[in-house]
């Protein structure tokens, strides 16, 4: 499969992860975006639900096992270089809950954490994409909606 320049958009997961009022995000480790915190996520396999493509890639990347709760957003994600699309992925982001596992940055994260609303929130060392403050933020709230009814 061609990442890079591909010929077709390739499909993909990202996880909106809830615990304890905080989000799970990973530092990527390759391209696109490298260096920089996301969500974690990647691409689906041949003949894999995005469900299943959720949990493998959550657990490869931080050694959480989540659950998947709802589609938080379908969105695109296109990089261009010059006149050329260099990544076109097209991604389902879910909420997702912890289920088990350990907090262990792996696979292609060259880090992972647990991060406080403030911190996706400000301007500050994380400097997330403004994309992804928004799917986390809408995965933020919507957690916080399901919370609100488990407690009635």
């Amino acid at each position: 499969m061609q990442r890079e320049f591909p010929e077709s958009p390739l499909v993909g997961v990202g996880a909106v992860v809830v615990d304890e009022r905080r989000v799970l995000l990973v530092k990527r480790g390759a391209e696109p975006l490298k260096g920089q915190w996301s969500l974690p996520g990647g691409l689906i396999e041949l003949g894999e639900s995005l469900s299943d493509a959720m949990i493998r890639e959550v657990r490869e990347e931080t050694g959480i096992t989540v659950e998947p709760i709802e589609l938080i957003e379908l969105l695109d994600r296109i990089h261009r270089q010059d006149e050329r699309v260099r990544y076109h992925y097209v991604i389902a982001d879910y909420l997702c809950r912890v289920v088990g596992g350990e907090l262990l940055a792996a696979s292609d994260a060259d880090a992972a954490r647990w991060v406080e609303r403030t911190e996706w929130n400000s301007h500050g060392a994380l400097r997330l994409d403004p994309v992804t403050v928004r799917v986390i933020e809408l995965g933020w709230q919507r957690a916080q909606e399901l919370e609100g009814r488990v407690k009635r």
